[in-house]
């Protein structure tokens, strides 16, 4: 009778055809349900139902390693007892201060004829699912996973928002992928991924009217990072490894361990567009933060002259000048880009260091990944690829007054990869330095593991709007996307914010409000803004004045109204405060209704937007009711609320 019951419980979620399993795992509020079974041919397969709908049907889970290929003739000889999990925990450089993550736990036991298999952890929330991979028993030589089958199979009227990974050492001195593609918009699932190479995480789909956010998150330095296959055919994406080239050390591709191990989690956010962007999903399944001295993690902003003036003013006067700027505009921090160990010195960057900290600013610096993989000619380079040597120069440059490190140009998703992330986020710990990671992977959750990564680029970002025309032209759009995707769970280091359209030959499309507006809208625990000193100068004094005092962190987020590629609406709260902020990602003017009577307890709104030129800005106080905002072509809008 057992196996019947299993055998009927099982047809709930796909095809009949002699499949054993086990009664579907809730979701605490009872909305997602996920199934776990065995097929006829012994694979182990899983489907997600909402709220009795299917989303993923019949996907596969198993991988194939150096010892066995666990992709078949598997039996499920156990299972455990459903768990609880209720943890909390708080974030300074996230959407939300502090985070409560409640699911249903159940691990399953597949194993073959010889008793060799692993364990498929479960965890249901009522924002998602996630579950990860567990190799109890590792002998010998140890294990290496040379192929993960983990599927997700979506029904044929699904589309999705992703974007491709960009091939192995392609670019710029071959220093892709660094997840900087544009996105693919709306499309059918199964359509094949120009490049070959993949679509990155966070991979968006839309199923009727849910939404689904595929993405992965707690990588030790033991797997590689994953992505999403080129090839979905009838709509099921498989978990992809990356290029052989994207590696630093011999034997540095795959996931290889000689102790029991875990799999990173595999993360799927369900639920309508609100709870994508409400979500903390991505942090919650994440390792706890490591021990670290909190005070010096400091979220806040910074000042950077490489967006406007690029490599030739990393000089003294000009990084003093944007040190002067950061203090003028109450910003904890000023970013010297490349070169600066050539154009300005140690001995004369310790000077600046100690003028900034006259003025209450801290000084952020550079550094090149390096290493035989990277060609790329900046400086400093060859300073942090060992621990030793990442010892030494982490502890001069401490003694010196800096207060955090940019690290530039790593190119890879191979496991030798992610471990010199690792290493160099440990490293980074014990001499208290925030980093900010560039031309970078994913974080996938490293911000709540390691509380002293403020930022991650992993974007296309505004300096290609300085680059290029066409950059500047899908701005506004990409803009839209990127808080359902890319920002869902992780800082970005988009660097926004550009109010003046002095910078650059190319023509920005956007309007000042809409620069606003990313202010907000952007969540990166270091906010570096693409604004000079003679920018902010056109500013008028009352949105100068705002920018002074916005928040460095987060208490809370609510989303307002939105769609990918078309507009977007979020609010943020700190303290009694709420910041409201949209943008329009289309070229046609837009009128968007905000409740402001949503918000309980706000007696004042005041109202930032462009003028009727759509070159400068207009403030006014607007009564606290449901209020249409008028949304000029690409335009935007902040909104204070106390």
């Amino acid at each position: 009778m057992r196996i019947i019951f299993y055998f009927l419980t099982a047809c709930v979620v796909g095809s009949c055809s002699n499949k054993i399993g086990d009664e579907p795992l809730p979701s605490p509020d009872g909305r997602i349900t996920v199934s776990v079974w065995l097929n006829a041919s012994g694979q182990a397969r899983y489907a997600l139902l909402y709220q009795g709908k299917t989303l993923l049907d019949s996907s596969e889970l198993g991988l194939k390693t150096t010892t066995a290929d666990f992709t078949k003739d598997l039996k499920l000889v156990g299972k455990s007892p459903v768990e609880q999990v209720n943890e909390a925990y708080e974030t300074v450089n996230a959407k939300r201060r502090h985070n409560r993550y409640r699911a249903t736990r159940k691990t399953y036991r597949f194993r073959n004829a010889e008793g060799q298999g692993f364990d498929v952890v479960f965890q249901v929330s009522d924002d998602g699912v996630a579950f990860r991979y567990h190799f109890p028993y590792v002998e010998g030589d140890g294990i290496q996973v040379l192929d993960e089958r983990t599927s997700f199979h979506f029904p044929p009227q699904a589309k999705g928002w992703l974007q491709p990974v960009a091939v192995a050492k392609s670019g710029w001195e071959q220093t892709n992928p660094s997840y900087e593609e544009h996105y693919e918009q709306g499309i059918p699932v199964g359509t094949p991924e120009p490049t070959g190479a993949g679509w990155v995480y966070p991979a968006l789909f839309q199923i009727d009217s849910t939404w689904v956010l595929i993405t992965e998150a707690g990588l030790d330095g033991r797997y590689c990072a994953t992505r999403l296959r080129s090839e979905s055919p009838e709509g099921e994406y498989r978990v992809g490894f990356p290029d052989d080239r994207e590696v630093i050390s011999e034997n540095g591709l795959l996931p290889l361990s000689d102790v029991p191990f875990y799999s990173p989690w595999r993360v799927i956010a369900v639920g309508s567009l609100a709870t994508i962007v409400e979500s903390t999903l991505g942090l919650d399944v994440a390792e706890s933060a490591i021990d670290i001295d909190k005070s010096a993690v400091k979220p806040g902003k910074s000042s950077w002259s490489w967006i406007n003036s690029k490599d030739d003013y990393i000089t003294y006067d000009e990084q003093r000048k944007y040190i002067d700027f950061a203090a003028d505009m109450n910003w904890q921090y000023c970013l010297v880009d490349v070169n600066w160990d050539r154009k300005i010195g140690y001995d004369k960057i310790k000077e600046l260091a100690d003028y900034a900290g006259d003025k209450g600013v801290g000084l952020l610096l550079w550094y090149n990944s390096a290493g035989d993989w990277n060609t790329v000619k900046y400086s400093p380079k060859n300073k942090l690829l060992t621990p030793e040597s990442r010892t030494v120069e982490f502890r001069r440059i401490k003694d010196m007054g800096i207060k955090g490190v940019k690290i530039d140009f790593f190119g890879g998703d191979g496991r030798s990869v992610i471990q010199y992330y690792i290493d160099i986020l440990n490293d980074a710990a014990k001499h208290g330095l925030l980093v900010n990671f560039h031309g970078a992977t994913l974080p996938r959750g490293w911000s709540r593991t390691y509380p002293h990564l403020m930022t991650v680029e992993a974007v296309r970002g505004f300096e290609m709007v300085t680059f290029g025309q066409e950059d500047a032209d899908k701005q506004a759009t990409l803009s839209t996307i990127l808080p359902f995707t890319r920002n869902a769970f992780d800082p970005m280091d988009f660097t926004p914010m550009n109010l003046n359209k002095v910078y650059t030959p190319v023509q920005r499309r956007t309007t000042p409000a809409f620069e606003l507006a990313t202010s907000v809208l952007f969540l990166s625990g270091i906010q570096h803004y693409a604004e000079s000193p003679e920018g902010m100068s056109t500013v008028p004094r009352s949105v100068k004045d705002l920018l002074r005092t916005l928040p460095d962190s987060w208490d809370d987020v609510r989303f307002v109204s939105g769609y990918p590629g078309r507009d977007v609406v979020i609010a943020r709260q700190a303290g009694s405060r709420w910041y409201v902020a949209g943008i329009n990602g289309e070229a046609a003017l837009k009128q968007i209704a905000v409740d402001l009577q949503a918000f309980k307890g706000m007696k004042k709104a005041m109202l930032y937007t462009d003028d009727v030129a759509g070159e400068g800005f207009r403030q006014m106080e607007i009564p606290i009711a449901s209020t249409p905002i008028e949304l000029k072509p690409n335009g935007g809008f902040l909104m204070v609320l106390e």
